[in-house]
Parts: C-alpha cells; structure tokens; sequence
C-alpha cells in the first residue's frame, strides 16, 4: 500500500503552493515533513480500505479549504493548413459598448492565483534571460530533497507492461487514466466506441466496452469522482456514461446537427461540460438536464479542436483549425463565458492540444499552457495576466505536420532540478522533454509504435505512462524499477 501514501502526499503537493505565499521555505519544511511522516506510517501496516478513505477525506478537505483542483486537458484536431507563424501575438477584443462594460465587472469576479502570480513574475522577470523559467526561492532545497537521482532517471521508461489492440485499425484519437488512479484507463475510437480497461489485478483487460455513438468519438473526459464519462462524436451527439456498467444514462444532440470534436468538464462544477463542434461554436451544457446554459456560448474563427480550464476552472482556453487560441472567463455562479483574449500561433494551423497548469515544479511557479499545433514545434507559454494572456516561453522540436498530436505535463510535481512534459510525435515516438534545461532537452524517447503517435496519459503515481496511435494501438509503459 505504499502507493497510497504517494497518491497523498501528492495531493499535499498539488496545494502546497497555496499555503503561506509569502513564506516559500515553511513550504518546504512542510513539504518535507508530510513525506516522513507519511513512510513512517506505511511501514505500520493499516488496513488498505483505511488508507484509501484517508486519502479521500484528506482531498475533500483540502478542496473545501483551498477549492478543488484540477489538472485534466482536452486535446484534439482535424486538418491543417500552413501559413505564416505568428508565435507570440496577443490580441484583445474589440466589443461593443456593453461588452467593455461587462470587461471591467470581469476583473472583478476573475481576480484569483493568476494576478498574484503575474506580480510574483514580474518581479523577477528583469533579472531572467528570455524564455526562461521563474525559479522559486526554495530551488536548491528541492534539488536536495531529491537526493542524487536525475530526471532522466526518473522517467527512465522502457519496458512495456501491455498492449491492448481493441480498436485495431481504427484511430484511437484520446485516451486517459482515470483521476487519482493507477490501473483504470479509458480511450476513444474513430470506430464509434469507447473502451474502459483495468490493468490490475492481472492480466490487464478490457473492463467495458462503451457502444451508442453512430460515429467517430472525437473526444472524452473522466469525471472527478471517475463514476461518469462524457463524450463527444462526429454524429453530432453528447452522450453521458456510467463506468461501472457502461450504459448511456443520457444522450444530447447538437442543436446544429453538427459534429462534436471536443468536450471537458467544468473543473469545478461536473454538472457543467463545454463542449466544441465544428460549426465553430463553443457551448456549456449542463449534463443533469441535457440544456444549454444561457450565456454559456460564443464562436470561434474555425472548428473547435482544443480545450482545457485552468485549475481553479475561471479561465477557459479554446483552440480552433484556424490557428488561433482563443480565453474566456467563466462565471462560476452562472456558467456564462466572457470572451477575453486572442493568440494568433500560426494561421491555418490545426490548435490540436491545450493543457493548462497552475505551475510546471517546485522551481517554476508560473501557470502555464502546453500547446500542440501543427508547426513541428510543442509549445510552451506563460500566462501572464487573470483574462489568460499568453507569452511564448519556449519551444521544443518535434514532427507535427498534420496529425492530432497530444500532449501532457508530468502529473507529480518533483523535488528534483527540472520538469517534464511528454508528447506524441508524427515519427512514432513518444517524447520527454524537460522545460528547464537549455539544451539537449530530450529526456528520454519511447519507440514501439509504427505510425504517429496521437496521445499520451500518465497514471497518478507516474508508474505507467499509456500512448495511442493512429492504428489503434494503445501501449501501457512501465517505469523502470531500480
């Protein structure tokens, strides 16, 4: 049961930021303690349903306290058109006089972690080579606590625990484990279903199989509490699912009667899923009644292929087949979205993946976004400002011409120098990069697919890493055991 001490002090670590802002060294000690304590108690022996229910009342209770977080993306694409690349171009919108008015009552709702971030950055900005990270003041603290071992050793992955092939000769365009789970996944099909698979106890097989879409399923996304799953098709329908049994407990067409290429849960309220289609229309949806809700719609510049909140669930990114990301603010209480800001990255390029994350390490605090979007390049960007501004921070080599590639930030957050993000690539490898390091970004590169590798998912204790590819093909990779 050792796992779930580590499942717990990951939680601790995902708030940890939170505690005491101006006092990053008690943090620290903070940090530091919680995981002596914690070994101590896994040598004691409690009963395994014991720890479990610790681990749950100790998140429920950390999320009452500092609001719920999470760090889910949604990643998707379709076709592709090059043109000229405008990397670092923000634009604000030009509204009407009611809408200006509504901007200033925006700031007001949306001020949270984002504003007190953005003035923690300036700060140190002036003193920072370009592009790079904000390091945090307890750097050399967390480089100790790690003892000697790298980060490549870290995510040393290599072996291959499984291969499951359900969904041979079909595109599995999505996949994801469950939350704060280690062996329960679930991925999506071109072929109209969905699969839920268990990868303990042995050997890992298909628990369910999820059948009703009467088209290609573009996209899905795991409730917090794991007991739903919504997703989305190209025929044209919203279907709500139990995991437990596989049955749609509710179905809701596009009033448009056009394709849905993208969903993901309000992080904060799971009665509320933004959803995408392809008449580039953005729309909440409330899961309970099947309904729109009034205010929760806007329109993009193109197809709507991305999406992802931030933590807290105030900011909403979406991207679209025209090259543009576009921010909304979300009001909590109503579920309407304010459109606040424009980044043009690169005109008629697909925006086929946003993961967003309140800080990548303990030595880069800055809330960020992982971009994939068909320039050969995985993007990282800063976000500077509480309406979801965007300043290029970096970029790392990868092949994306035309595929819906996918990619993701490293779950846990570290104690050793540096921080990795990991993508899919059209060459047919999976790639680690670390967002620290200057140069030889590489961490570590996977080969075991033939054909482009479309999306990759951690499980919570960063033991498993999952990759798709456009055949169909799901590979579970195995941490190596030192």
């Amino acid at each position: 049961m050792a796992a779930v001490w580590q499942q717990v002090l990951a939680v601790d670590a995902r708030y940890n930021a939170y505690r005491t802002p101006t006092f990053p060294q008690f943090r620290t000690q903070y940090i530091r303690r919680r995981s002596q304590l914690l070994r101590e108690n896994a040598k004691c022996g409690f009963e395994p349903g014991l720890r479990r229910q610790y681990l749950r009342l100790r998140s429920q209770l950390l999320a009452l306290r500092y609001g719920p977080l999470s760090e889910q993306s949604s990643f998707r694409a379709s076709s592709v058109r090059s043109s000229r690349t405008t990397l670092d171009r923000m634009e604000d919108f030009e509204e009407d006089p009611r809408a200006q008015g509504a901007r200033g009552h925006r700031r007001s709702v949306s001020r949270g972690s984002y504003q007190l971030q953005a003035q923690m950055n300036r700060a140190v900005y002036d003193e920072r080579p370009p592009g790079s990270l904000v390091p945090t003041s307890v750097a050399e603290a967390s480089r100790a606590m790690a003892g000697d071992t790298t980060l490549s050793e870290n995510y040393a992955f290599a072996g291959m625990h499984h291969i499951f092939d359900q969904h041979v000769d079909s595109a599995v365009p999505r996949l994801q484990f469950a939350n704060d789970d280690k062996h329960l996944l679930a991925c999506c099909s071109l072929d109209g279903t969905l699969s839920i698979m268990t990868l303990s106890p042995p050997p890992p097989t298909v628990k369910v199989t999820l059948k009703g879409h009467a088209g290609p399923v573009t996209d899905f996304a795991w409730s917090l509490s794991n007991d739903i799953i919504v997703s989305t098709s190209k025929d044209g329908t919203l279907r709500i699912w139990n995991t437990e049994d596989g049955r749609c407990i509710r179905e809701v067409a596009d009033p448009e009667g056009s394709e849905l290429l993208c969903c993901t849960f309000q992080p904060m309220n799971n009665n509320l899923t933004v959803v995408g289609n392809s008449k580039h229309h953005l729309q909440v949806v409330n899961i309970s009644t099947g309904k729109k809700v009034k205010g929760g719609s806007s329109k993009l510049t193109g197809r709507v292929l991305s999406l992802s909140f931030d933590a807290p669930g105030r900011i909403l990114w979406a991207g679209d087949d025209r090259g543009s990301i576009f921010s909304f603010l979300f009001d909590m209480a109503t579920g309407k979205l304010t459109k606040a800001k424009r980044l043009v990255v690169n005109e008629g390029s697909s925006i086929s993946s946003i993961s967003a994350r309140s800080w990548i390490s303990r030595e880069a605090r800055d809330p960020s976004l992982l971009v994939n979007a068909c320039v050969n390049k995985l993007l990282l960007y800063r976000v500077v400002d509480n309406e979801g501004t965007l300043q290029l921070k970096r970029s790392f080599p990868i092949q994306q011409g035309s595929q819906p590639l996918h990619s993701i930030f490293c779950p846990l957050m570290s104690f050793r120098q540096g921080a990795c993000v990991v993508t899919g690539s059209e060459d047919a490898c999976v790639y680690f990069f670390d967002v620290e390091r200057n140069t030889k970004a590489i961490v570590n590169k996977l080969q075991g697919h033939s054909v482009p590798v479309l999306d990759v998912s951690f499980n919570c204790d960063e033991s498993l890493l999952a990759s798709s590819d456009a055949t169909g093909m799901v590979i579970i990779w195995r941490r190596e055991q030192k």
